[in-house]
């Protein structure tokens, strides 16, 4: 079943923050809510890649299309904690409400056999795809008090499930008790074990989901009813430079190039930037993705180059209330320890 832009019976127009806006899915998605008159609020790590993403912007989507939608690219650095908070700082000077808050960015280096460090001395994959977003989510939510269809959307993996097609290929994502993350600064990964980068994504795609969980939960504990929606877009490799590979291609080219010819070429079970794209700007507005509280959609490939996307189901760990628990906590924890 292939997903098509819903254009019929816009509304209002949505102020959408979302970040991973400037390339892959995010950036097409983004393309498609401007197209549809909404206001988007596209963070960018530097002002060289938001003056760029302006200009393939204005140049990609025709004038009337352009004109009928809003975009910013203010500066935030997900790999710094502290840029977040200024960032935030700003947008609630301005007294912006926010409607729809989309959690996209990611970012894998299968191959790497050390850890990248965060500002904060965090281990990378982690702190962007969790804590960053993590801390971002506590930081915004005061903004989206006044919204009338509040909504945050999370972009996870099917990878986060060991019983996946996906999941099961190499390391498998485990948070075990969460001893690295106890541990404080400098742990590698979360579970206290040494680095393994194909592992330290698939666990971050974990976290992501049991953070969903635990944010749905809070929400309706303070009154506050919105959806909280988890997705899986499926295996997106793309014919460019760009995309999410971008950083693993460093290092072990050849063996991407291998991988997603045969992947995307022979196989057929990769979907396209554009197509996933179209996924997360129905998520963050038509009506059909409105139901309050928790949910979890997968695109899943049902034959050779056919996907269906669909309410699924999420792993045993991903159901364990005592790790969401947790893991809230300790991200509580350390982002207290690092922002005073």
């Amino acid at each position: 079943m292939t997903e098509k832009l819903n254009s019929s019976k816009k509304g209002k127009p949505l102020t959408i923050f979302i970040t991973g806006g400037s390339s892959g899915i995010g950036y097409e998605a983004v393309l498609n809510l401007i197209s549809l008159g909404h206001k988007i609020i596209l963070p960018c790590k530097n002002i060289f890649r938001a003056n760029e993403v302006l200009i393939n912007i204005f140049n990609q989507l025709p004038i009337k299309l352009s004109k009928k939608g809003e975009i910013s690219t203010p500066i935030m650095d997900l790999s710094d904690l502290k840029s977040i908070d200024s960032l935030c700082y700003e947008l609630k000077n301005k007294r912006l409400k926010i409607d729809v808050l989309i959690l996209n960015a990611g970012l894998q280096y299968t191959g790497s056999k050390t850890p990248r460090i965060s500002k904060q001395g965090i281990e990378l994959t982690f702190a962007v795809n969790h804590l960053s977003h993590f801390y971002l989510t506590t930081k915004i939510l005061s903004l989206m008090d006044t919204s009338n269809d509040p909504k945050i959307i999370i972009t996870s993996s099917e990878v986060h499930n060991p019983d996946s097609a996906g999941g099961k290929v190499g390391a498998k994502a485990s948070l075990g008790n969460l001893k690295g993350l106890e541990s404080g600064l400098g742990f590698e990964m979360v579970d206290g074990n040494k680095f393994n980068a194909d592992k330290a994504y698939k666990d971050s795609k974990l976290c992501n989901i049991l953070f969903a969980k635990k944010l749905s939960t809070y929400l309706m504990s303070k009154k506050l009813s919105m959806p909280v929606i988890a997705w899986a877009p499926g295996l997106v490799i793309s014919r460019n430079s760009g995309g999410f590979f971008r950083y693993s291609r460093k290092y072990n080219q050849l063996g991407q190039i291998l991988f997603a010819f045969l992947a995307r070429d022979i196989l057929r079970i990769t979907t396209s930037n554009k197509e996933a794209g179209l996924i997360l700007s129905n998520l963050a507005c038509i009506s059909k993705y409105k139901k309050s509280g928790f949910n979890y959609y997968s695109n899943k490939i049902i034959s050779s180059g056919k996907f269906i996307f669909e309410k699924s189901d999420i792993s045993n760990d991903a159901q364990r209330d005592d790790l969401s628990d947790h893991l809230w906590e300790l991200s509580n924890f350390l982002i207290d320890k690092i922002i005073k």
